[in-house]
């Protein structure tokens, strides 16, 4: 059998015909409300690009915050990218106003429904803001726009009121509507509720945005794909306010690899990507964080490193290349007979098992943990087809 996940894919119960699911990545907007972000012009620029030939759906960037992001948001527009280019704003006609002064012509509004957001935030009543919903909507698309709504903090809010405007929103031509967790608080089964409730009773198509106060993220975005929803909200490496919304890599790795969505992703940009957006924040990706950290390619245990010297599908679900990682591996005092056998055909070393056996015990007896780590694709490609 060639394919080493096929028993575990018959667990994932795939469809014959998988649902595409789209991706807004939210790294202008969401990812500049991250603690001590802040990107220039050219910086908003060159992460449009990249994330457009990376190949999202839409790039998500905010106008109404200052002139500075206004005049990103109408050089972005101009640049002709692939990508909807959505301009997000408040559900207020001035708001409005200033996507229509950048030629959007996809625009993102957001409303706090829940009983907090209305009494404490807005001090507005359930039907002001059920009017002020509509309102929003009908003047978008009498400019000729296309509006997403987001019924923000909508896992909190009354499920009737927020079927109400859900209804109410679609009845005058809402194009998208976006279902948050907006503080992280479901689990996944209750974000799949949340998604069926509304799914179930309208037919305007959804958006997750969900945070990962609680570490809840990605499991809840993908709860709510199962629930209905075809389009996930994603920042590179998953900054964003607070601790943030899921990860562009795991979203788009998952999309390919287990949901089978037919995305056109380069996924060999990943790498570069958290890279680029570690250079202009200074947020360094933690070490084992999946597909970009620095050690999620990394192989140390004896048996580990037995095994992925042979096949690294025994310890790897997607090879490294595949998303712009490399594979290492790291040689100390867990490394085994095997990676000891393996470090000294690297240092030129005659070598068999006894000798083996000894390094080992020798790197052990140091007991001064990771000594040295030393990439392995090419040295590991070769050596496979030797083997064969």
């Amino acid at each position: 059998m060639n394919d080493p996940n096929f028993y575990a894919n018959t667990y994932n119960a795939y469809s014959k015909n998988p649902k595409k699911i789209r991706v807004l990545d939210s790294t202008l907007r969401e990812g500049e409300q991250h603690p001590g972000v802040s990107f220039t012009n050219k910086q908003r620029i060159q992460i449009a690009w990249m994330l457009d030939y990376f190949g999202v759906d839409q790039i998500e960037i905010s106008p109404v915050i200052s002139k500075d992001h206004e005049k990103s948001t109408k050089t972005i527009i101009k640049q002709g990218l692939k990508a909807d280019i959505v301009s997000h704003g408040r559900a207020l006609k001035e708001d409005i106003d200033i996507s229509l002064r950048c030629d959007a012509s996809w625009i993102a509004v957001y409303l706090g429904i829940s009983d907090i957001h209305l009494k404490d935030k807005l001090r507005i009543s359930r039907q002001e803001a059920l009017k002020r919903s509509v309102d929003s909507v009908e003047y978008a698309k009498s400019h000729g726009l296309k509006i997403r709504f987001t019924v923000e903090d909508g896992s909190r809010a009354d499920p009737k009121f927020l079927l109400e405007i859900c209804k109410a929103i679609e009845e005058v031509g809402v194009d998208r509507i976006s279902l948050p967790d907006t503080v992280g608080i479901l689990r996944p089964v209750g974000m799949y509720n949340f998604v069926k409730k509304i799914s179930n009773e309208i037919d305007t198509p959804l958006d997750a945005h969900v945070h990962n106060d609680l570490g809840f993220a990605l499991a809840n975005a993908f709860a709510a794909c199962d629930a209905g929803v075809d389009q996930i909200h994603t920042t590179v490496d998953g900054i964003g306010e607070r601790t943030g919304i899921p990860a562009l890599a795991e979203v788009a790795v998952a999309l390919t690899y287990l949901y089978k969505s037919s995305n056109d992703f380069r996924l060999d940009m990943l790498q570069d990507l958290s890279r680029l957006i570690e250079e202009y924040t200074s947020i360094k990706p933690y070490d084992s964080k999946p597909i970009v950290g620095s050690s999620a390619y990394k192989h140390k245990a004896g048996t580990h490193l037995a095994a992925v010297l042979r096949n690294p599908a025994a310890y790897e679900p997607i090879p490294p290349r595949a998303v712009g990682n490399r594979r290492r591996i790291v040689f100390g005092e867990l490394s085994g007979k095997t990676g000891a056998a393996y470090l000294m055909s690297l240092l030129g070393l005659q070598k068999n098992d006894e000798q083996a056996k000894s390094v080992a015990a020798g790197l052990k007896g140091l007991r001064m943990g990771d000594l040295i780590e030393i990439p392995l694709e090419d040295r590991l490609e070769k050596k496979i087809i030797n083997d064969k």
